[in-house]
C-alpha cells in the first residue's frame, strides 16, 4: 500500500450571496441603511442615480435587490428604477422616499417600476422583514427563470432538429430517397455560413403557434424548391456536372461569382436561410435556388465540395460519395442542436 496520500479534491467555489444595492445621495442615509442590513446581504452603495446606473452595468449579475431614494440631485429614483427594470428585470426594484410623492409613486407602480414603496423614516424591524422577502422573491425569479430557459432551450434546439430533417424529407420527396449528398452539402454550407439561434418570439405565440408558423413556412420553402427545381430541369436539360458552376452562378445570381473553377459566396447568409430565418419569416428566392441547384446536380450525377480561403467560402466541383453511414443526419442534428443550445446559455450569462 502507498504511504502517498490522494490529494483533495478542489471544492468548488462558492459563489457570493446576492446582493443588494442601495442609492441615496445621503451619506447618513447610506451608513443607516449599510448597518441595518449588512448582516443580512452584501450591500453596494451609489450617491446618484448615474452613479446606481454604473453599479447596475457593472454588477447586475450579482444583485438580487435595488433600493433607491427618490429626491436625489440631477434625475430622480423612479428614473433609476425604470432603468433597471428594461435593462435587468431580474431585480427587485425598492422605492423609497421621506416625502410624500403619491403621484411618483402611483407612476412608479403603475409602470412596473417598483416591487415595494417604503417610506422613510424607516421601522428597522421592518425593513428587515421587506429586504428579506425582496431577496427570496429574487431567488425565485431567478429559478423561475433559468426553468424557462431550459424549456425554451428544448423547444428551440427542437426547432433546428425539425428544419434539419424537413431538408431531408424534401430532397427525398423531390429527387428519390437514399440520395443524401444534396443534403450533405446543403449542411456543409450552412455550418460554414454559421447559424445563429433559432429563438421564436414567445411574447407571441405558444408551442402551437410555433408548430403551425414551422408548417406554414416549410410549406412555402417546398414549393419555393420544387419550382424552381422544375424550371432548372426545363432550362438545362441538355446540360450535365460539367456544367454545374455555370448554372448555378446563372441560378444564385449576386449570391455568388465565378473565379475560375470555384463559385465565391459574397452573400454567405444564402447557404443557411432556412436552418436560422426567424420564426415566421419567408426564405429568399436565391436560397431555394440554391437548394434546388443540388438537386439538379444530384441528377445530373455531381457534387460540389465546400472550402474556406480566409475569409471567404467557396465551393467546387468534386466526386459524389456514394455511400453515407446511416446516423448522418443525426450527426448533424446533433452538431446544429448542440451550437444553438450553447449559443443561448450565452445569451443568457450576457
Amino acid at each position: 500500500m502507498s504511504d502517498t496520500m490522494a490529494s483533495p479534491m478542489t471544492p468548488t467555489p462558492t459563489p457570493p450571496p446576492p446582493a443588494i444595492l442601495f442609492v441615496d445621495d445621503e451619506a447618513t442615509a447610506v451608513k443607516y441603511f449599510e448597518r441595518a442590513i449588512g448582516a443580512i446581504a452584501p450591500v453596494a452603495t451609489a450617491g446618484s442615480v448615474q452613479e446606481g446606473k454604473a453599479r447596475l452595468d457593472a454588477h447586475a449579475a450579482s444583485l438580487a435587490v435595488l433600493v433607491s431614494d427618490q429626491r436625489m440631485p440631477g434625475e430622480q429614483g423612479n428614473e433609476l428604477l425604470r432603468y433597471a427594470r428594461e435593462r435587468y428585470p431580474h431585480i427587485v426594484r425598492i422605492l423609497t422616499t421621506a416625502y410624500s410623492e403619491l403621484d411618483q409613486t402611483v407612476e412608479a407602480v403603475n409602470q412596473g417600476q417598483i416591487h415595494r414603496y417604503i417610506k422613510k423614516p424607516w421601522d428597522i424591524a421592518a425593513l428587515r422583514m421587506e429586504m428579506k422577502q425582496a431577496l427570496e422573491l429574487a431567488g425565485l425569479r431567478k429559478e423561475r427563470d433559468q426553468l424557462v430557459r431550459e424549456k425554451l432551450g428544448v423547444m428551440q434546439t427542437q426547432t433546428v432538429a425539425t428544419r434539419l430533417g424537413i431538408v431531408q424529407t424534401l430532397c427525398a420527396s423531390l429527387i428519390g430517397p437514399g440520395r443524401f449528398q444534396p443534403v450533405e452539402t446543403y449542411l456543409a454550407g450552412a455550418d460554414l455560413a454559421g447559424t445563429h439561434n433559432v429563438e421564436p418570439d414567445w411574447q407571441r405565440m405558444d408551442y402551437a403557434d410555433l408548430v403551425r408558423a414551422e408548417s406554414e413556412d416549410s410549406g412555402r420553402f417546398g414549393h419555393a424548391v420544387a419550382t424552381r427545381l422544375a424550371a432548372l430541369r426545363a432550362q438545362h436539360a441538355e446540360r450535365g456536372a460539367a456544367d454545374a458552376l455555370t448554372v448555378f452562378a446563372d441560378a444564385l445570381g449576386d449570391a455568388v461569382r465565378g473565379s475560375g473553377d470555384a463559385l465565391v459566396w459574397t452573400a454567405p447568409q444564402t447557404l443557411s436561410e432556412f436552418l436560422t430565418r426567424p420564426v415566421g419569416q419567408a426564405v429568399s428566392a436565391a436560397h431555394a435556388a440554391w437548394l434546388a441547384c443540388l438537386l439538379w446536380l444530384e441528377e445530373a450525377g455531381g457534387a460540389l465540395q465546400f472550402g474556406r480561403d480566409a475569409d471567404t467560402i467557396l465551393c467546387r466541383a468534386a466526386a459524389r460519395n456514394e455511400g453515407f453511414a446511416a446516423d448522418r443526419l443525426a450527426v448533424w442534428i446533433e452538431r446544429f442542436s448542440e451550437r444553438a443550445f450553447e449559443q443561448m446559455r450565452e445569451t443568457a450569462r450576457v
